[in-house]
């Protein structure tokens, strides 16, 4: 069931209002219902697989809680029952999460050695299917273990409660990552009507929805017809495509992200903002303070603090940095392109602290004083460069696949397609085109004014009603007339939801 559907739509509606209907202190219940009903319309049986998740973390963290109760009373022994409580928990579920996402990546890997040292190879004939949103409810499950055994927050007792933090359908299959301390608190909570958040609910649904099917599915079109071909469209084919990707990805993403807020906040819900302007970034590690900011923090907090941090030194720093963000590559999928994407955005972050460092030493008073307006807009490009570049390796199909668009990209300056009309035989014709523009230019005049602080929801729900009333009903218009749906094309599915 996607967010993009008349299905979704009617099924959100349905569950907002028996959700206001039910007395408060059984609410929780039927969200659990709801959202098991959700995640079962990908697939029925791997519902189980999910319960068995649910059901190892909430046993883990109880256990972890009543180990820790007493800890200096009774010495070491509580401590190491409960470091050995979370241990099994992680492994069993890291362990799931390897057999299905990483297992038949890692025996055609141990092949290809063999291979090479004319070994037997391994008979592996079974195909696994990728339980849609395991990566996200599984990292959420084992933060919250961790939380627990910091003492971060308490061991739910209310297992139906913990199962629907585990597994709340506006942010199951695509995040954001919850943390406990936001989500499972709010779910002790029954919240009455507000009109306010509904308005503001119903906002972001729409701003998502556009987000998705205006710009995402559009520039997904071009995005595909020269990836697809980049023999066929080389040279600035190629650029032109990678650059709508790095729209298309993020429009994507973020879509969803505020869809699924704001169908949290019919209910009173408030999830996390996962995106914050990331394109206004003026360097990479700015880039992911704003990027996909749920797994960013949950990476860093259960990570790279972990493994020492910047606590250990300047070689030690860098080095856990590379490590996390190797990691997160192989967290988006068992390919050695996601590996060099994430090592790109390692190594990007070192080269900016070395520069840094040199800057600092140089005594240049040039290099060290305020960024002006020009070099902060070059700071910016400079960023989305890197970034766009390092799409490539994500977009691609595979490492090699990535390293050919790379070289058919450099192969020509055809630099007159943007004169001839060439650009809108790309699956996109003239006019859509245009409106696809136009578009991006809202989004980022929109995200400017939350680079700047400003809340654009907030803002309009400021104005005049009938000054609302005209903005909601011009962003249907929009989705309907020009998004991507229908006939001529299908609905399509969430980048994310791979993941």
């Amino acid at each position: 069931m996607l967010f993009n559907t008349v299905q979704y739509l009617i099924f959100l509606l349905i569950v907002v209002l028996i959700y206001y209907i039910l007395p408060k202190k059984v609410r929780y219940v039927w969200l659990l219902c709801a959202s098991y009903y959700f995640y079962m319309q990908w697939n029925k049986t791997y519902i189980l697989l999910l319960i068995f998740c649910t059901t190892v973390t909430y046993i883990g963290g109880v256990f972890i809680e009543y180990f820790k109760v007493g800890d200096k009373e009774n010495g070491n022994k509580r401590h190491n029952n409960k470091k050995l409580c979370l241990v099994v928990c992680i492994v069993l579920n890291l362990g799931i999460l390897f057999f299905y996402k990483y297992f038949s990546w890692g025996v055609f890997t141990l092949n290809r050695i063999f291979s090479a040292f004319h070994v037997g190879e391994i008979t592996w004939e079974m195909s696994i299917l990728l339980p849609v949103g395991i990566s996200f409810y599984i990292l959420q499950s084992l933060g919250y273990l961790v939380d627990v055994y910091r003492g971060d927050i308490y061991a739910e007792k209310n297992f139906i409660r913990y199962a629907l933090f585990v597994s709340f359908f506006p942010q199951l299959v695509a995040g954001p990552i919850e943390r406990s301390k936001n989500l499972l608190v709010q779910l002790h909570e029954a919240y009455d009507f507000q009109y306010k958040n509904m308005k503001k609910g119903v906002i972001l649904i729409l701003y998502g929805l556009f987000l998705k099917v205006v710009i995402a599915d559009r520039a997904a079109i071009v995005v595909n017809t020269v990836y697809e071909d980049s023999a066929g469209y080389p040279g600035f084919f190629i650029l032109i495509a990678t650059i709508l990707f790095s729209i298309q990805i993020y429009c994507d993403f973020y879509g969803y992200s505020t869809i699924a807020r704001g169908s949290a906040l019919l209910m009173g819900i408030r999830l996390m903002n996962n995106f914050d302007a990331p394109y206004y970034a003026k360097n990479i590690r700015e880039f992911w303070r704003r990027w996909h900011i749920s797994l960013s923090e949950w990476f860093r907090d259960y990570l790279y603090i972990p493994l020492g941090g910047s606590r250990k030194g300047i070689v030690r720093k860098e080095y856990n940095r590379i490590v996390v963000f190797a990691v997160s590559g192989l967290w988006h999928g068992a390919s050695l392109s996601f590996l060099s994407w994430g090592m790109l955005n390692g190594m990007g972050q070192v080269m900016e602290d070395l520069a840094e460092k040199i800057k600092k030493r140089s005594g240049n008073p040039h290099m060290q004083k305020v960024a002006s307006f020009s070099r902060k807009l070059c700071q910016m490009l400079c960023t989305f460069g890197f970034v766009t570049f390092a799409w490539i390796f994500f977009r691609a199909s595979g490492l090699k696949d990535a390293l050919l668009i790379l070289r058919d990209m450099c192969s020509c300056m055809n630099w007159t397609i943007f004169f001839d009309g060439s650009i809108y035989e790309l699956g996109v014709t003239q006019g859509p085109m245009n409106m696809l523009l136009l578009a991006i230019a809202v989004l980022f005049g929109v995200d400017y004014l939350k680079y700047k602080g400003h809340d654009v929801v907030d803002l309009l729900l400021k104005q005049d009603w009938w000054f609302r009333t005209v903005v909601i009903m011009m962003m249907i218009f929009v989705i309907l007339l020009y998004g991507c749906y229908g006939t001529l094309y299908d609905t399509t599915q969430f980048i994310y939801f791979q993941f």
